[in-house]
């Protein structure tokens, strides 16, 4: 549901709750989503169409085109992308509507280059698709109206576009239009740039009053008090006689009757703070202002509005610079991962994905998400979810990976999508920062994008560069929001040695340059905003793409979906060097998770052990926008792999993480709890089979949001074999697995595991128990569900109890893999 269509039923629901239920005196915002047909340009075959939605989603409803997601059809859609496409709706008005003496038509997102004709008369040209758009159309509105959109495909703009340079700006054509640029394919996604109306249409009626915007700035902060101001754009030629009644969780706050309400200012008493999840209560109050004239209403907004302060800190000190939030006054480790569009067709993701996917996110401990530069600005459902479970998000602009054109007419355009973006996510207390692009600045300082080119011709290309990164978008922000700004994730790419000590870090020496994963452990920066490795998804999604239940990953459908040049070759050179390679696929698939889980977590545990110098880790990539073999923690069907399950883990507030250096195992506790915590910290080294070659165990105390080092165990003279024993640490409810050699070069034992299924409330519990060590279980059935845990060790001789969720009446086909049987 859009904004303006929230705002209208909060009208609705505010008079009749008051007993005035007269909404003559209201805006009314009327929604034209429905009735739309669509087609190719000079053809006469018009299809139904969905709105919000676009054309490869109305072919596909209509079997007009194979599935792109499946096998190489991918190929075989791409003249959709090269067709002009349009779309068209009847729609009557009532007289009275007819009567309002301002009529406007909204378009919530048109991608990307259209033609809107409104009664055959041509009302707007667009060119953004991250922009809104609004025409009066009193004059031309009749009792019946025609509405007809032409979208032109993108190529024709872009090479006209093109042919005004004099030099070629690194990366394609894509950075000519103002949309999507995943669309354009990536080394995760396919090529699939869509067109059509992909947000809500709708008209916007009122006569002498309407509420444009509200913005509620907070001001000051404090146990005691809350101070806000509260700025209202509104569309009036009268303001003089107007009330505004503020209530705050539907009690009357304020009331404010003077002439001036550009800005109104509020208290809160007492306020209770919004917080990240893990650190406290995001809560979130519901505020509503109402507009009178006497006793009549004029029109009504509500809000969610949550109390906080968020602060980027970017200091000087002996080592670099600094970079890490502060959140209500307080220094918050951010935990997460960089998001993208959860679809490449944005219409097919409902409501529902996106609860479900948030929810994924705090199930597996991770504060932040990084909204990146290539994808969307995501629709409001997004925002709100985010507001309401407690998870900060870090908002790319959308700039991704090239360098952009600088002549006036695409300044203008990128300015109005800043604001009318900036605006309308201001209000969210979940925005934590406005970053100005995606790897553009290190590319252009790394990457060759220098190469061969005049000195006169660099240095335009990097004062347009300037332009839009160092002048319009962090104006806009300073303007229309609290919100800090950054130019560009990351500050130094890691061709730069600073990229170590100042700003946020881009680690891309794992997986592009071939590194070891033992990198991420002696090379930390500030804040890791991304780094990476992939792995391949669920035997579902693998079946689904082949559109076979005989596993295969070398057919060419299948490897369609490796988007990266060298993925295959560069997963099985790491697989080699760290765990053992199997020869069969349903096994091969299986380690290529468990590698990618080893080594993200290796360096997430390696940046949490390192704070407070390194504040931040955030993995590439939660989710994929198709299905895929990527560098995701949950593949296109919303399967955890095992890097989500073991990210969980190593993203619990309080940590156990272990270090070998040399013959000496450091193990430390992180606790990002905002209280110190103290009880017996126990260590024990033990064999395969449980028995006990060496054990500690102390009282210990926790500092508060610290890292601290709490046992140094020489391991020399300990007669142990590395490749034959696991340590394992407790500290109060927690407990920690680590090996001294390799995955590879473990002396597991195959034996096996005895199970029971039980069946509850929730679906069936699972009860594990073995006699030896049993690495990395991994449980999987073909029943829809989700395992509580996965990809776990389970100690000899322990009982383990898994309950898997599902609507499903039976249970009758569970498997069990380990690294044991390899």
């Amino acid at each position: 549901m859009s904004n303006l269509l929230k705002c209208s039923l909060a009208i609705f629901t505010f008079m009749v709750l008051h007993g005035c239920q007269d909404k003559n005196h209201v805006p009314e915002t009327i929604s034209l989503n429905s009735n739309w047909q669509f087609k190719a340009e000079n053809t006469t075959n018009w299809l139904p169409a969905n709105v919000p939605g676009n054309v490869f989603s109305g072919l596909l409803q209509h079997n007009k085109i194979p599935d792109p997601f499946i096998g190489n059809h991918e190929e075989d859609v791409q003249w959709v992308s090269q067709t002009n496409w349009e779309y068209k709706t009847h729609f009557k008005v009532t007289p009275e509507t007819l009567k309002r003496k301002h009529i406007v038509l909204n378009f919530e997102g048109l991608d990307t280059y259209a033609s809107v004709f409104l009664n055959d008369s041509l009302i707007l040209k667009t060119n953004n698709a991250f922009r809104e758009f609004s025409v009066d159309v009193k004059p031309l509105l009749k009792a019946k109206n025609s509405l007809r959109i032409l979208f032109e495909n993108t190529s024709k703009h872009e090479a006209e576009a093109k042919s005004k340079l004099h030099y070629t700006l690194p990366e394609g054509n894509r950075i000519f239009t103002r949309k999507a640029q995943f669309q354009y394919g990536w080394d995760w996604g396919p090529k699939l740039n869509v067109s059509g109306i992909w947000r809500d249409v709708n008209l916007e009626t009122w006569d002498d009053f309407k509420i444009e915007d509200i913005y509620i700035e907070q001001k000051v902060l404090n146990d005691s008090i809350a101070r806000c101001i509260l700025n209202v754009s509104v569309s009036s030629e009268d303001k003089s006689h107007v009330t505004y009644d503020i209530y705050v969780n539907d009690t009357l706050n304020t009331s404010y009757s003077k002439q001036d309400k550009s800005d109104i200012i509020f208290n809160i008493k007492n306020p209770k703070r919004w917080w990240p999840h893990n650190l406290g209560e995001p809560y979130l109050y519901d505020v509503k202002v109402v507009v009178k004239d006497g006793e009549t209403i004029l029109d009504s907004v509500s809000k969610k509005v949550g109390l906080r302060t968020i602060d980027l800190v970017t200091e000087k000190d002996s080592l670099g610079e600094s970079f890490y939030f502060k959140v209500n006054g307080i220094p918050v480790y951010a935990k997460g991962a960089n998001y993208i569009p959860q679809h490449s067709f944005q219409n097919q993701v409902t409501n529902k994905h996106y609860e479900q996917l948030l929810n994924d996110v705090v199930d597996a401990n991770m504060n932040m998400l990084r909204v990146w530069g290539g994808g969307i600005y995501e629709n409001d459902v997004f925002y709100d979810l985010c507001d309401e479970k407690g998870i900060l998000v870090w908002q790319d602009f959308m700039f991704a990976c090239a360098m952009y054109p600088g002549d006036d007419t695409f300044l203008e355009n990128v300015q109005q999508e800043a604001i009318d973006n900036v605006k309308r996510l201001r209000n969210h207390p979940s925005v934590a920062l406005w970053c100005g692009n995606n790897e553009s600045s290190e590319g252009w300082h790394r990457w060759g994008w220098q190469a061969d080119r005049s000195e006169a011709e660099k240095s335009e290309i990097w004062e347009n560069y300037l332009k839009v990164f160092d002048s319009i978008l962090p104006k806009t922000v300073r303007q229309y929001s609290n919100v800090d700004y950054w130019e560009s994730s990351p500050k130094y790419g890691r061709g730069n040695p600073n990229y170590e000590f100042e700003g946020d870090a881009h680690d891309w020496w794992i997986w592009h340059d071939g590194y070891p994963f033992e990198h991420l452990e002696t090379h930390v920066p500030r804040f890791m905003s991304e780094f990476g490795f992939q792995s391949f998804p669920s035997y579902e999604v693998i079946n689904y793409i082949n559109q076979n239940d005989t596993l295969n990953i070398t057919s060419k459908a299948f490897k369609n979906h490796q988007k990266h040049s060298r993925g295959f070759q560069i997963i099985d050179a790491y697989m080699q060097r760290d765990f053992p390679v199997p020869d069969n696929v349903e096994d091969y698939v299986y380690v290529s998770q468990l590698l990618q889980a080893y080594g993200i977590t290796k360096g997430i545990e390696a940046q949490r052990r390192a704070r407070p110098y390194n504040m931040g880790t955030l993995y590439w990539q939660l989710n994929d926008c198709w299905p895929a073999v990527s560098w995701s923690s949950i593949d296109f069907f919303g399967n955890w792999k095992a890097l989500h399950y073991k990210a969980k883990r190593s993203f619990e507030n309080v940590l156990i993480s272990s270090k070998l250096e040399g013959d000496d195992l450091n193990l430390f506790v992180v606790n990002d709890n905002y209280k110190s915590l103290s009880g017996v910290f126990s260590v024990k080294i033990m064999d395969f089979y449980g028995v006990k070659i060496w054990e500690s165990a102390s009282v210990i105390d926790v500092p508060e949001n610290s890292s601290n080092l709490i046992y140094e165990i020489p391991l020399k003279n300990k007669n142990i074999a590395f490749n034959d024993v696991v340590v394992v640490t407790e500290f109060k409810d927690y407990k920690s697995y680590f090996y001294l050699e390799k995955p590879k070069d473990l002396n597991l034992v195959k034996e096996t595991i005895q199970k029971k299924i039980l069946k509850v409330d929730e679906g069936f519990e699972i009860v594990l128990q073995s006699k030896t060590l049993q690495k990395d279980v991994f449980l999987f059935c073909n029943e829809k569900g989700r395992f509580s845990d996965n990809y776990f060790d389970l100690l000899p001789n322990e009982e383990k109890r898994i309950v898997f969720k599902t609507q499903s009446a039976s249970l009758s086909n569970l498997k069990i893999k380990t690294l044991n049987q390899l």
